[in-house]
């Protein structure tokens, strides 16, 4: 029985010294450096399947890039500067312009038309003395012209509707000659719709036989007015 205990505590002595060797394994894994190194192996396949691997982090530069410069793009040369001449403003320019044009003398419209009723004008470039010379130089140059009498007319024009307006004294519409009506107010309108004015239609009634006679049917009425033509106006520019 002491021999079994001894045994048996010697052992129990053993286990506590030396560690095996597998004491820093894992469940499942080997030593657990040479896991980091397999892990860190992996990582570095995969990123290189989806595109370039990583550069280390020994290889990446530590140098301090200049501002003015960045990486992946070409250096910009610097272009001479041209001195740009400062602009005026608008707002400048139009007050400008118009102040300009508020100073300038304005051209008249129309040069021709006679600005004696201007004082301004005409005092700056008239005196008294000049005025007394242009008055005579206008008196030496005025002539009196008699009425004459009027020429008579040279050849055959035809009727003369002014004299045949003064020569009748009776308004329109007062049947003087005697009509025989054939063709009605038809035929009157077709004869009055030849002729573009009145004036006309009276000038060929009077050449065709009126006022004793109406060969168109241009006076249905008798009063010697043919297409209603009216003497008024010539009476009244006469005087009468």
């Amino acid at each position: 029985m002491r021999y079994i205990l001894a045994v048996v505590a010697l052992t129990g002595l053993a286990a506590c010294e030396t560690l095996p060797p597998a004491s820093k394994s894992g469940v499942g894994f080997g030593n657990y450096d040479q896991y980091q190194k397999e892990q860190t192996q992996r990582k570095a396949q995969s990123a290189g399947a989806a595109g370039a691997a990583l550069p280390a982090p020994d290889a990446v530069s530590g140098e301090t890039l200049e501002p003015a410069q960045s990486v992946g793009q070409p250096a910009v040369v610097a272009q001479p500067q041209t001195q740009v001449q400062p602009q005026s403003k608008p707002e400048t320019d139009l007050a400008a312009a118009t102040q300009t044009a508020l100073n300038s003398t304005p051209t008249p419209d129309n040069p021709g038309i006679s600005d004696e009723n201007d004082f301004d004008a005409v005092g700056s470039r008239r005196t008294i003395e000049s005025d007394k010379e242009r008055m005579a130089r206008i008196k030496e140059n005025y002539k009196v012209i008699a009425p004459q009498a009027l020429p008579k007319r040279s050849g055959s024009t035809g009727p003369n509707i002014v004299d045949y307006a003064l020569r009748s004294k009776h308004p329109v519409g007062t049947q003087i000659y005697k009509r025989v009506n054939l063709g009605g107010a038809s035929k009157y309108a077709r004869g009055c719709g030849k002729f573009a004015s009145p004036d006309l239609a009276q000038i060929q009634f009077l050449a065709k036989g009126g006022p004793q006679r109406d060969k168109l049917g241009l006076d249905p009425d008798g009063d010697g007015f043919a297409c209603a033509w009216d003497p008024a106006p010539f009476r009244k520019a006469a005087g009468g």
